[in-house]
């Protein structure tokens, strides 16, 4: 029996739409224009970024700044210097030293150069001080610095070793003589990602300079909002934790109704004035140690908070469950400039977050 018109041009519509959609599916298109939800609920509506931090000097003071340029290893200046043992070229960080906290680095955006200050040891008002550039040219590097493996957790990874003649009065105040490292964002021999970040879970090739993990740590106001709300009610009238002790890059607003809904976020996107500045993959929770209980700005320890409460009720990812969570930790997949006021909206959620051991 002839086929009427009708019915023939659907066969060749279906000829022609069926291959192309079944190869737009099979590529993941439509995960891209159409936001996953899976089986972790709805997507949360947008929030916006409150605060951004740097730490050009890993455990040492951060700089709070209103705009920043991201590079595929993190935030530009942020961890791409780090204190070591002088003998065996290990890093140091608060866990060991909470008076890290008291070294501050600041920039000076006109002559682009990082001044490193501290606290003289034995002396009332006395301080150290050093200053560098704070984007040093390889030829700057040849001529200053020296190469040697620095090893950051079970990795080492090729670094640039300052002059003792620079830092060695930094020495009085570790107590021990140290030398100061520095890792290019731009590296030929970059530092790869591991855990979570590595290529197999990943998806691509990632590396950073020296943060533990991952490039980025991003925040949650709300959740902070919400733990200092419990430690009040447990300690009384105590003052509140800042998110500064927590060393985020990102902070965002979140929502009040629903703090620590980050825990499910898996892919988030950062939009300026309405453009699209980067996507990041979420790779896992943050998992704390007792940091946040050092004051960044006095370097006095808490013994008790926010650990304990924290301990409470945070265990909560199977991966390490020995540990409580705050943030998640994540690679950028494009460069651009991330400003406070920026939009982040979460373009994907999952239920399926878990710690895989990288250090």
């Amino acid at each position: 029996m002839a086929q009427s018109p009708a019915t023939q041009l659907a066969i060749v519509l279906s000829a022609f739409f069926l291959p192309v959609l079944t190869y737009l599916y099979f590529t993941g298109y439509f995960a891209k224009v159409v936001p996953k939800t899976n089986n972790a609920g709805p997507l949360p509506p947008p929030t916006e970024i409150t605060a951004l931090y740097i730490h050009p000097i890993k455990s040492c003071h951060g700089i709070k700044v209103q705009s920043a340029e991201l590079l595929p290893t993190g935030l530009d200046l942020d961890r791409q210097w780090m204190w070591v043992t002088a003998d065996n070229f290990e890093f140091l960080t608060i866990r060991q030293n909470a008076k890290m906290t008291l070294i501050r680095p600041s920039y000076d955006a006109a002559t682009d150069t990082l001044t490193v200050t501290a606290p003289a040891p034995n002396s009332i008002d006395g301080k150290l001080e050093f200053s560098i550039p704070a984007h040093p040219t390889a030829s700057w590097l040849d001529a200053n610095t020296s190469t040697h493996e620095a090893k950051i957790w079970n990795q080492w990874t090729p670094a640039c070793v300052y002059s003792p003649s620079l830092t060695g009065p930094f020495n009085a105040f570790f107590g021990k003589e140290v030398r100061l490292v520095y890792k290019p964002p731009q590296s030929t021999q970059p530092r790869e990602l591991r855990s979570n970040g590595a290529p197999d879970v990943l998806g691509r090739s990632a590396s950073t300079c020296f943060p533990d993990l991952m490039p980025l740590l991003v925040g949650n106001q709300s959740s902070i909002d919400e733990l200092n709300a419990r430690i009040a009610a447990a300690e009384g009238d105590v003052a509140p934790l800042d998110v500064s002790r927590f060393r985020p890059n990102i902070v965002v607003r979140g929502q009040p109704s629903a703090p620590w809904d980050e825990d499910r976020w898996k892919t988030l996107r950062i939009t300026s004035k309405g453009k699209t500045v980067t996507t990041l993959d979420v790779t896992q929770r943050c998992a704390r140690c007792r940091v946040p209980n050092v004051d960044p700005e006095t370097a006095e320890e808490n013994k008790k908070q926010p650990w304990d409460t924290l301990m409470k009720y945070r265990r909560i990812d199977e991966g390490i469950t020995y540990k409580p969570c705050y943030g998640m930790l994540c690679v950028p997949r494009e460069t651009g400039e991330i400003r406070v006021g920026d939009v982040l909206e979460v373009r994907e959620v999952t239920s399926e977050h878990r710690y895989i051991a990288g250090f």
